[in-house]
């Protein structure tokens, strides 16, 4: 399979205007043994749908770098613990192939990208036809576990979710068996599992990362933030700036675990001094479920951060249902005052160069 990105064979004959959508495997399957046997690459972005503008990211990378570009869309089931949301994860198909469909229409006359091909959109007795799924932390079923990787931070807080990513990836790369496959790095445990799998299962797929695309404030995209409302959309920052104010820290030449957390520490103590103090009718609670400061490599926690190697840093919070909700107000998607949580994170190495040159500039100075 090709493993170079930005390197595309042409579709064999013109470009086709639309994308197939597929619902079972052995159709999806006859369609890659097709791009298979012309030698035509075959990228792959996986998603559970209500997608957005970090999704289309995905995409718009997956169409650089391969003649083909499937999509799945598909709400799995065993990776939402028996008490999360899955009954009332966002359903919009319909919108969903829209704006796929507005996507294809953009690459369609550019031949020096690729083209959205297939949208899969199995049903769960396709994706598990042996057992019924399980969420259960000890259900039945066969399961794929990545350990220890899936067992901190996220893991820990959701303790069936990367076995249930796990699975139902590597399910799907079974049915795909794409080139490439696209993750956002918002997910970035997420990210550093799946490449586990493909390495110690010798799967012959490239594992390629995107940047988080976010608003013009800073939050991270999530199919989730349809569900948090005008009053809690606002408070909802106070996870960015908390990382944003570590990235201050190390910017300025700290690099000791406690002193760069605390940094965020006190974003999310001054802004809950801030909610608390307003009465319930106009405050905005959370809770702050983990922050995490760990080694690019190794993804295990770090004391302190070697400035040639980075770290990640990332977190975790839990917006609170609206305590007293006002006449009319938007309460998100679906009007149910659900509890959500939201979870983002930024790679100190990418700013690692900038600290060494300021560094270097205060040793110049006189």
């Amino acid at each position: 399979m090709a493993t170079l990105p930005n390197i595309i064979r042409r579709v064999t004959g013109p470009k086709p205007r639309s994308f197939q959508v597929i619902s079972n495997v052995p159709s999806l399957r006859r369609l890659r043994r097709d791009a298979m046997l012309k030698d035509e690459s075959v990228g792959f972005v996986p998603t559970m749908g209500a997608l957005h503008p970090g999704h289309l990211a995905l995409i718009r990378q997956a169409v650089q770098e391969n003649t083909h570009v499937y999509v799945s869309i598909y709400v799995n089931p065993t990776q939402f613990g028996v008490s999360e949301d899955f009954d009332s994860y966002p359903n919009t198909l319909n919108d969903d192939l829209e704006q796929l469909r507005s996507l294809t229409a953009r690459f369609w006359n550019d031949d020096s990208v690729g083209q959205i091909t297939a949208v899969f959109t199995p049903t769960t007795s396709h994706m598990y036809p042996g057992l019924k799924p399980s969420s259960e932390i000890d259900g039945q079923g066969s399961f794929v576990t990545i350990t220890p990787l899936s067992s901190v931070l996220e893991g820990a807080s959701r303790p069936v979710f990367f076995r249930g990513v796990a699975t139902v990836c590597m399910k799907l790369f079974n049915i795909v068996q794409p080139d490439n496959v696209y993750f956002g790095q918002k997910d970035v445990q997420q990210t550093y599992v799946i490449r586990r799998m493909v390495d110690d299962f010798h799967l012959n797929t490239r594992v390629r990362v995107v940047p988080t695309v976010r608003d013009i404030d800073g939050l991270a995209k999530s199919s989730r933030n349809v569900y948090l409302g005008r009053r809690r959309r606002k408070v909802a920052t106070v996870l960015v700036r908390a990382l944003r104010a570590v990235r201050a820290a190390f910017l300025d030449a700290h690099t000791e675990r406690d002193v760069l957390l605390g940094a965020a520490h006190k974003v999310f103590e001054d802004e809950m001094q801030r909610q608390e103090a307003l009465p319930p009718h106009t405050r905005c609670m959370f809770e702050v479920d983990y922050l995490s400061l760990v080694d690019p490599l190794r993804f295990t926690e770090l004391e302190n951060v070697e400035p040639k190697h980075g770290a990640i840093l990332s977190g975790a919070i839990k917006m609170l249902p609206i305590e007293k909700p006002q006449e009319d107000e938007d309460l998100g998607t679906g009007g149910r005052n659900l509890p959500v949580r939201l979870i983002d994170n930024l790679r100190l190495e990418q700013i690692t160069s900038m600290l060494q040159r300021t560094r270097s500039s205060s040793s110049d100075t006189p």
